[in-house]
């Protein structure tokens, strides 16, 4: 294939939408565990953990709390290793490319499939190592699918909350699981189906994906795959020292207007010295961005977990164990989720909003950029707390307002995350940044177990006091905005400053 620019356009075109395809068909669907749950269930799947207890008026009923628990947690591990897993694969994928992280990810999705696929009531405990596999393969296809963006840089934030929605949006599979499933389809043979799709996931890792890394910005005529390999002349370590020598630029556009000291230029700094100019990562780590950050994070993601985690149990109360009504909210739950991808570019677009305009005198990419996560962090806080309201409510048909509200804030969450990263600290720590926030936020997240316990062994099965605590623990996450602005504002007013300055000393020169 001859080198050109039309060529390599059509090969970069086949790599997003194809890219989109996969995230949207197979990253996310262990967030469509609501679906699969009824099916499960009406399988035999921890049936064992049902008991026939006293009730009312001396009658016998069946409480299936333990069975419901039982689900719950299997979701509680597979999320909780989504997260907590995130900073060894993005080690891994720094260290060794895309291509070795992409085989490890399909392998662990087809062993999820087929695990699912061969498991039954009897076996019911494959269950937690099937849907781990599931969700963290599922994981590390979204992480290498990212990096596309760079092959767009006018629409980066765009493309990567893009595919942050597709996997959202994929939690929709096991939506169309249980129907087939109520059309005479085994679970059995629906997994078979999802596992032999691991052809597409390989054929894509050797066609349309490259062996290493997709760089920012891309080179003219890069290319990459088995068609087009022969025409990629970069090598990797030319391109990871374009990379160093964009971060240098940057870094010395900051010290230009953060330093007492004018006319700094780059071709008179050294790289060393460029790169002892650049904040350490323990340093970004102990930073209050950071940890303000951090809570933003767990909070909303704990509060989605157990909200996904207890929704079957929950629409079971709210019905009084209705199963044509719980069919039909699950659906419904399920059909919302199919929109994260049309939501997400939303948050894209307020993150870019500034993009081609004018800045402010002395104002740095960087200032600007922040001062544009503003919004974006305070619009995804107020969809948090309007969500974990209505999941509190004990309304059944008001779970139809609190579908979208979830899909919506979800989709704004994590590609919210992933930009504030990206614009927050050194491009050279995104990796290890990202991976370290998201690796904690698990860790808060196992709050959800002594959550569950709670509300089984204490509350009677009533989520009501726990979902109030969580609510009012969701205003914590208006603190990370509000850093944002200060900073920001900050920023502005020592900018004024120097110019004042500078403008006091041109009046007395000009005087003199």
């Amino acid at each position: 294939m001859q080198r050109c620019n039309g060529g390599n356009k059509i090969l970069f075109g086949l790599t997003l939408t194809s890219g989109i395809v996969e995230c949207l068909g197979f990253a996310g669907m262990v967030f469509g565990y609501a679906s699969l749950v009824f099916i499960l269930k009406q399988d035999g799947y921890f049936s064992e953990m049902c008991v026939n207890v006293t009730g009312a008026n001396n009658t016998m009923v069946i409480d299936c709390s333990g069975q419901d628990e039982s689900f719950s947690l299997v979701f509680t591990i597979a999320s909780f290793l989504i997260s907590f897993l995130s900073l060894p694969n993005g080690y891994l994928f720094d260290r060794f490319g895309t291509m070795v992280t992409r085989l490890l990810g399909i392998f662990l999705y087809t062993s999820g499939t087929l695990l699912m696929a061969f498991s039954n009531a009897e076996s019911s405990v494959l269950l937690f190592l099937a849907l781990s596999c599931l969700a963290v393969g599922g994981i590390v296809l979204l992480l290498t699918n990212m990096q596309i963006g760079n092959l767009f840089s006018a629409h980066r934030s765009t493309i990567i909350t893009i595919y942050n929605g597709a996997f959202d949006s994929s939690s929709a599979v096991f939506l169309i699981v249980k129907v087939l499933y109520e059309q005479n389809v085994s679970i059995q043979t629906s997994f078979l189906i999802l596992s032999f799709c691991s052809i597409i996931h390989l054929l894509r890792t050797f066609l349309l994906m490259p062996r290493t890394h997709i760089p920012y910005t891309t080179p003219p005529g890069y290319s990459y795959g088995l068609i087009f390999r022969r025409s990629n002349t970069y090598n990797v370590e030319e391109l990871e020292k374009m990379g160093r020598v964009a971060m240098a630029t940057d870094v010395v556009e900051i010290q230009q207007t953060t330093s007492n000291t004018p006319g700094l230029e780059l071709e008179n700094i050294s790289e060393a010295q460029l790169s002892e100019k650049v904040p350490s990562f323990r340093s970004c780590v102990l930073s209050w961005f950071f940890l303000w950050h951090l809570l933003w994070l767990s909070i909303m993601q704990l509060r989605h977990h157990l909200f996904i985690g207890t929704l079957n149990p929950t629409l079971n109360r709210l019905s009084n164990n209705d199963p044509a009504l719980v069919s039909q909210f699950t659906n419904a739950f399920a059909i919302t989720q199919l929109c994260g991808i049309l939501c997400a570019p939303w948050n894209g677009l307020i993150l870019d909003r500034h993009k081609g305009k004018a800045r402010a005198e002395g104002e740095t990419e960087q200032e600007a950029d922040l001062r544009s996560s503003i919004v974006s962090l305070l619009v995804t806080s107020l969809q948090g707390l309007l969500f974990s309201l209505c999941a509190t409510v004990p309304v059944l048909p008001l779970q139809y307002l609190t579908f979208p509200l979830q899909v919506l804030n979800r989709s704004f969450l994590y590609g919210g995350h992933a930009a504030f990263i990206s614009l927050a600290f050194p491009a050279c720590h995104f990796g290890k940044l990202h991976g370290t926030v998201l690796s904690l936020s698990a860790l808060f997240s196992l709050l959800q177990y002594p959550c569950l316990t709670l509300v089984k062994e204490t509350l009677n099965g009533d989520p009501f006091y726990v979902d109030i605590t969580l609510t009012v623990l969701m205003l914590l996450v208006f603190i990370h905005p509000l850093n944002v602005f200060l900073h920001c504002r900050r920023l502005g007013q020592e900018r004024q400053k120097r110019q004042d300055v500078n403008q006091g000393l041109l009046t007395t020169g000009a005087k003199a």
